[in-house]
């Protein structure tokens, strides 16, 4: 009878941990998906999220701690099981439209405050299951290892980051995730009631075990033990962030993009607690050494504009793959310096520490201290170092401190490393007039011998002559043929025209203003509006005096609107080089089209080097019963126009067949429909794996190769 109650004792323990760690990553996604269209979308939003929830996950180990070490088994139920209930109280997590941030108000402190008051206290009780659960388990079961739990935790957290974007999210509505989640959280409860009070209940068991049973008089470990516990946690924290970061600011922010870099992270933790036959130091070393390498070269790359490294496949390989090596490397460590199971809540603190610590510098002091995304490269290299001092001390290691040769010769490439990333972020900034740096990225203003050139991270958003004569032409992806210049000069030609403008830029659009029309502008990034006006002169040479800018997300703006009855809507609103997945769904475009007149062009410039937006614009077409068109324009380096991509909707079809195209031409919008929404948007099926081409709808006319100088 005892064996058999210890087997259901045991497999409540286990099924109470995995649920606790399913349900932690779980809303992580679920949550941050469902507040990303009211903050921008763009990556910082995701980054901030991170950070908060690591910062609970601190606050959650230390209340175990504390609670074991301060309290007796029988008082640690009774806390911790009014503590869940207190949790239960503020379910569900759903926030309410109230916490929509007001135009041009500072985001990341609401965004923190919004997840205390929504997620806060359920997602505490939460991160505190995991040292609390294995300390009650080990007075429970004595003699089962408690670090297989924790290895368990990491594949219910995987498993739930896994299942978001290929199970919950294209299947759920974000109202019916909150919803499930909300009943597992109560299942989650009971069970992790059950286990506090059948943890105290086994205090007796284990005070008389025999005599014989080995006691754990191991010193407590301090000093520089501790200290690398820590660093060795920081680390690949930054490193998560840091690569989440770049890689979201060059395709996109969506869920996929956030939970792969996680995934990996996790899969590691699992790994290496799992067994220690899963890290090999030299294996995930020389890894680590030689994608840091290559990941040195594509910020080069990058820098440099020599677009040698375009496939977003090679791209995010190198940037995966050393995030990965990263993490086997600090976790293996880690756990090759874990205590024994006396000082279990001490080492997890220290670890959740530690992942606090990296998120604070990533998403709190990087943007403070760096004018580039320098905490990337510093992770980086801090990994390397740590991987030489962990070796250094280990005398089995072929780098100990009485080996100086492999430890010079290690030595020699983290300086190399370092040298050439130092290099690499002065080259970004080289030639700046003026850079800033806030939630929303990374801005710049270059000024060569006959241009002002405006980019955001390592892509154009700008760029202006200085010489009188070309001051007032319109550049880049607006250019005189593209679409978007098209649409705003010929629809109702010669009348006064009231257009909207998603994304200001250096402000190029407001050089097809006529005397008599009426310009709306909309920015969420105020470092723009500023640098618009005192580097460009688009603005202050506007021909139309009736002209605003709206400073806040555009998306809100347009919510908080009467219809505006625009001619034309623009849509340009990109961070860096990645696509605003929130302004493209089945929502946005209804409020849209609210904005426009019934003879009115929706103008949305889709020019990208990753993905193809055609089926996605096909799928808004067909939902709304919009005339479409594809606008392909060719560069003309004369007038300073680059190749861009424009897709024009109107709900009258003869507003788009009276455009007349000359130097550019319409493409096939191909026959791929998506429809995307604010609950799910498959950035999967839209990237382009090879060399795009698009095909002219005249059949008699070759097909065209399109290429993005952004």
């Amino acid at each position: 009878m005892q064996s058999q109650k210890q087997r259901l004792t045991y497999a409540l323990f286990l099924l109470t941990v995995f649920l606790s760690a399913f349900m932690l990553f779980q809303v992580q996604p679920l949550i941050s998906k469902f507040i990303l269209p009211w903050f921008g979308g763009g990556p910082a939003v995701w980054t901030t999220c991170m950070l908060f929830f690591q910062v609970v996950l601190f606050g959650g180990y230390l209340y175990a701690h504390l609670l074991v070490e301060k309290l007796s088994p029988r008082n640690q139920a009774i806390v911790h099981t009014l503590v869940v209930l207190a949790a239960c109280v503020m379910l569900p997590i759903t926030p309410d439209v109230s916490w929509k941030p007001a135009l041009g108000s500072e985001p990341a402190g609401r965004i923190i405050a919004l997840l205390a008051m929504t997620v806060g206290l359920p997602y505490f009780a939460l991160s505190t299951t995991g040292p609390l659960l294995q300390g009650w388990f080990a007075r429970t079961l004595p003699g089962t290892s408690p670090y297989r739990l924790y290895a368990l935790s990491n594949v219910g957290s995987l498993l739930a980051l896994v299942s978001y974007p290929f199970v919950f999210e294209p299947n759920l509505e974000v109202e019916r995730q909150a919803q499930l989640w909300t009943m597992g959280f109560m299942a989650f409860a009971a069970l992790c009631a059950f286990c506090a009070w059948r943890g105290a209940a086994a205090t007796t068991i284990v005070e008389t075990v025999s005599e014989a049973q080995p006691v754990d008089d191991s010193p407590a470990p301090q000093g520089l033990t501790v200290l690398l516990w820590v660093a060795l946690a920081a680390v690949p924290s930054a490193l998560l962030l840091g690569v989440t970061n770049q890689v979201c600011t060059d395709i996109a922010v969506v869920p996929f993009l956030w939970v792969v870099p996680l995934a990996l992270y996790l899969l590691s933790f699992i790994l290496c607690f799992d067994s220690d036959r899963w890290y090999s130091r030299r294996v995930f070393g020389v890894g680590l050494f030689v994608l840091a390498a290559a990941a040195c070269y594509l910020m080069w790359d990058s820098a440099m504009y020599w677009n040698r490294v375009t496939s977003i496949i090679a791209q995010a390989g190198i940037y995966f793959g050393l995030l990965m090596c990263g993490c086997m490397v600090c976790h293996g460590e880690l756990v090759a310096l874990k205590p024994t199971p006396r000082y279990l809540t001490k080492f997890y603190l220290c670890v959740s520490a530690g992942g606090a610590l990296g998120g604070l510098c990533v998403g709190m002091l990087a943007p403070m201290i760096f004018r580039t995304l320098f905490e990337l490269p510093l992770a980086i290299v801090t990994c390397c170092v740590l991987l030489i001092v962990v070796m250094r001390r280990d005398t089995q290691s072929s780098a100990h401190a009485s080996k100086l040769g492999a430890s010079v010769a290690l030595g020699g490439y983290v300086l190399a490393l370092s040298t050439l990333l130092w290099f690499q972020a002065e080259r970004v900034t080289q030639g700046a007039v003026a850079t800033a740096r806030n939630f929303y990225g990374v801005l710049r203003v270059h000024q060569t011998t006959s241009a002002y050139v405006l980019r955001h991270g390592q892509i154009r958003h700008g760029h202006q002559f200085t010489d009188p004569v070309r001051r007032k032409i319109p550049t880049t992806y607006f250019g005189e043929h593209s679409g978007g210049g098209v649409a705003i000069s010929q629809h109702r030609a010669g009348q006064p025209k009231r257009v909207g403008i998603v994304g200001l830029g250096a402000g190029t659009l407001a050089a097809y203003a006529q005397p008599d029309d009426y310009y709306r502008m909309y920015e969420i990034n105020p470092a723009v509006v500023d640098m618009a006006k005192d580097f460009f002169t688009y603005l202050s040479e506007c021909r139309t005096k009736d002209q605003h800018i709206v400073v806040g997300d555009g998306r809100i703006a347009l919510e908080q609107e009467e219809p505006q009855n625009y001619d034309i809507l623009a849509l340009d609103a990109f961070s860096g080089d990645a696509i605003p997945a929130h302004l493209l769904t089945r929502e946005c475009c209804e409020l849209y089209l609210k904005h426009l007149k019934d003879d009115g062009i929706l103008a949305c410039h889709i020019t990208n080097r990753h993905v193809d937006l055609r089926p996605v614009c096909n799928g808004i077409a067909k939902e709304f019963g919009l005339s479409v068109m594809c606008v392909l324009s060719p560069a003309q380096k004369d007038v300073g126009a680059t190749d861009s991509i424009w897709v024009l909707f109107s709900r009258q079809p003869e507003t788009l067949q009276a455009l007349k195209l000359t130097k550019s031409h319409e493409v096939a919008m191909g026959e791929r429909s998506m429809l995307w929404t604010d609950a799910f948007s498959n950035l999967l099926s839209v990237l382009i794996t090879k060399d795009l081409v698009y095909e002219r709808v005249s059949p008699t006319k070759p097909k065209l190769a399109a290429t993005s100088s952004k």
